[in-house]
Formats: structure tokens, sequence, C-alpha cells
């Protein structure tokens, strides 16, 4: 149930906060709404009911209706007891007639023995009467029993019911909906900084360049933009400072490695030699491959590149001379911001790794909702399990599934690992179909 309401709750910042100003305000509204209708409604439609309800016993009794005689010349007109000109009550007298001679078929409607108003005449006049309603012309009328015929009591419905409850609703409907709009552009621009800081931060999560922005918004969110802005300065400043750093250790280490080489060149030609050069070429390719693992591709900007193109190319190279890699189901027209050599450099050490264990590998692509999907199976042996999180950690070989002497350095699931996440996607291991192993990396469309 706890899941259910998880998902019904808004997911972005500004729907959830327009939710905690709505809430509560709709619920004090809705409170006040009911208090006033239960209260203010009730009492107001009552006294104004009891009023009616009064005036009209009040001129009945004047009337002395016991001895009322009408001449046939003023039968169904109006009789003048000064009620119309002051209450707006208008009495008609209409002799040989009974109740039972009015009906709906005139177009007015009986009014409920509920009403307000029934019950009050009850308790005021002793005579049988009905109540009739004519929407059309909003006014009511009040048939009443009396010796030798009817009388008919007409008032407008206003005599009833005050406007002061719908003019109180359109206020507060109104006045909520302006608040209600007010509310909405302050979240507007409120929200708009952290989007802003949101977009800055996932763009140099994937080594795009951010330029700088001036913070602006609430002065937390001033202070997290501030933070953000130091934080890229001193990334890019240790990046360019180990970057110079690391060029000049290379070639601090490859200058003696050349002059070891040049020295066991001079030698004469035997086993120790023979072992030293080929120490001195491992020596030479492990440092290659640290100082490419920790530099990276830090100097390579991103540029929109057709993903799907750039597998064709690197599946023909690794091709050539042979049919090593097939292509399963490339979809075209995924179309990526992204570091072309890097991502090329993931791919290939993935396939290179599967060139050395499998006799096949095949790739896919193709779209997972937001992500675009780079698929990679072989048959080789494949890698238990248990050891998916220890391949891209640096330096580390899975000895027991994959040769330890194929010469590698242990380096290339963690620099396609490390790619991979500058450019905000994922990297993930499974056994493949083919027996083998899977390796699925995931980009970000957008």
């Amino acid at each position: 149930m706890l899941k259910s309401f998880k998902r019904m709750v808004p997911q972005t910042l500004f729907a959830r906060s327009l939710l905690i100003i709505v809430t509560p305000a709709l619920l004090l509204q809705l409170l006040v709404a009911i208090f006033f209708f239960d209260r203010h409604w009730d009492e107001m439609t009552e006294r104004l009911a009891q009023a009616v309800s009064g005036e009209i016993a009040l001129a009945m009794d004047d009337m002395d209706l016991t001895g009322l005689s009408v001449p046939p010349a003023m039968q169904s007109t109006v009789v003048d007891t000064g009620f119309k000109k002051h209450l707006g009550l208008n009495f008609f007298y209409e002799p040989d007639k009974t109740l039972s001679d009015y009906s709906e078929s005139d177009g007015l409607q009986f009014i409920s023995e509920v009403d307000t108003l029934h019950d009050e005449l009850n308790r005021r006049i002793d005579q049988d009467f009905i109540i009739r309603f004519s929407r059309d012309e909003k006014w009511y009328e009040v048939v009443i029993d009396i010796p030798g015929g009817v009388m008919r009591v007409n008032f407008p419905e206003r005599r009833l019911y005050t406007s002061t409850s719908y003019i109180f609703l359109l206020w507060m409907i109104g006045t909520s909906s302006i608040l209600f709009a007010i509310a909405i552009l302050f979240m507007r621009n409120q929200i708009r900084p952290i989007r802003r800081l949101a977009m800055a931060a996932d763009r140099f999560g994937r080594g795009i360049d951010v330029p700088a922005f001036k913070p602006s918004g609430a002065r937390e969110v001033r202070q997290a933009s501030d933070a953000f802005l130091e934080m890229r300065d001193r990334i890019q400043r240790q990046i360019e400072q180990r970057t110079a750093m690391l060029s000049a250790v290379s070639h601090d280490l490859r200058t003696p490695l050349t002059r070891m080489k040049l020295q066991l060149e001079m030698m004469d030609d035997s086993e120790d030699k023979a072992a030293m050069c080929e120490d001195l070429t491992d020596m030479e390719k492990m440092i290659t491959g640290y100082l490419a693992f920790v530099k990276g591709d830090t100097d390579e900007r991103p540029s929109a590149m057709d993903i799907g193109l750039l597998l064709r190319q690197q599946v023909d190279k690794i091709n050539r001379g042979q049919n090593f890699v097939t292509l399963n189901a490339i979809e075209d027209g995924h179309i990526l911001r992204i570091r072309q050599n890097a991502i090329e450099r993931a791919i290939n050490n993935i396939l290179g790794n599967a060139q050395k264990f499998a006799e096949q590998a095949w790739v896919s692509l193709y779209r997972r909702g937001e992500n675009i999907c780079i698929q990679i199976d072989d048959n080789g042996p494949g890698i238990d399990e248990k050891y998916y999180a220890d391949v891209f950690k640096p330096f580390y070989r899975v000895e027991h599934s994959r040769n330890p002497e194929t010469g590698g350095t242990g380096l290339g699931m963690a620099i396609a690992q490390d790619i991979v996440h500058s450019h905000g996607g994922q990297i993930k291991l499974a056994t493949s179909p083919h027996g083998g192993l899977q390796v699925l990396i995931e980009l970000p469309s957008s």
C-alpha cells in the first residue's frame, strides 16, 4: 500500500511543492465551506422561512377568512391587504376551488414536505396547504385551503434564499484561484535555478563543458550553485595538474626504458638478454596502460555522433582478415553527444577481451526506454557471477575464468566502465545466451 501511495505522489519538486501548498488550502476551504453551509445556510434559510410563514399567518388572521365573502366580480383577484406593497406577498382568492384542482401540469413543481417553509407553515396555520415553485420565474406559491375556496400566496424566491452564500463561494474560489496562480509563478521562479543547477551537474558529470552562470534563486540554491562552480573549477584544475604531471612522468619513465633498450641491443644474444627484453616490453606495456587509465580522455570534447555508424566502423576494423564479430540488430538514427574516441576505446577493450577468450562475438544496438543500449555477447568461458563487481576494479584479473598469460594489465574493463560512467551511463555484466559473457552498455539518449 505504501508503494502504491509513493507511485501516486508527484515526482518533480515543482509538483510536490504545489501539492504542499494546495492541499492544506483546499482542505481549509472545504472545512470552511462545510461549516458555512451547515451553520449559515441552514440558519439563514430557517429564519427567512420563519419570516415568510409568519407574515402569511398574520395576513390570514387579519382577513377573518371564516366571514370572507367575495362577490363574483372579485373572484380570482388580488386581495389588497397591504402585504404586497410592504412585504412583496401577493394574495389571490379563488372561490369554489380545492387543493386537488392544482397540479404540476401548469409547469409549477411541488416542494417536498421536508422543506423548511413547509415545516414553518405547519406550525403557524391550521389549514391544509401545498407549496409550489416556478423555476423559470423564480417565485413560490402557497395554496391554502379555506372555507369556500383557496387562497394563493405568491412571493419571489429571494424571500427564502439569500445570495450571500453564492457570493461567498465566488469570492472564495476567485481569491483561491488568484493565490494559486501567484503560487505557481513563484514556484516556477524558485524551481528554475534548481533545474539549471541539476542540468549543469549532469552535463559536467558527462564530461560536457559547463559555462559559468550567475547563481540565482533562494539563498540555499545560490549557495549550492556557488559550491558547484567552485567544485567544477577545483576539479578542472586538478585534471589539468594531473595531466601535466602524468606527461612529465611518462617522459621520465620512458627515457630510462629507451636507454635500457639501446644497451640491450648492443649486448650479445643470450637467454638473459631475451628475458630482459621481454621484461622491458612488459614494463612499457604496463606503464602505457597505467597512464592511459589515469589520464583518461579528458581532452576530448563531446560531439553529436551516430552510435550505429560508430559500431559498424569498429566492427569493420576488428573483422579485418576474419569474421569474429557479427552485427545482430543495429537500429539507425540514434544520435548521441559522446566523446567518440573514448567510446571507441571502451568498445575496443570489451571486444578485445572477447577476442582473446572467445571464438565469436555478437553486437546489438537498440533503445530501451530513455537509454540507448549496446549489447556485446561472446561464446567464451564467461565469468562467474561472483566476480562481476571485481572485474571493474583496476588491475584486477579473474584468473579462474581467464587465461592469466594473456599479457593484459587488468585495466580494460575498468577503463571501459570509467568512460561509460563519464557519459552518464551504466555498464552491466550477465551470462550470454551463447554461453559466454554478456556486456550491456546503457547510454542516456538526452
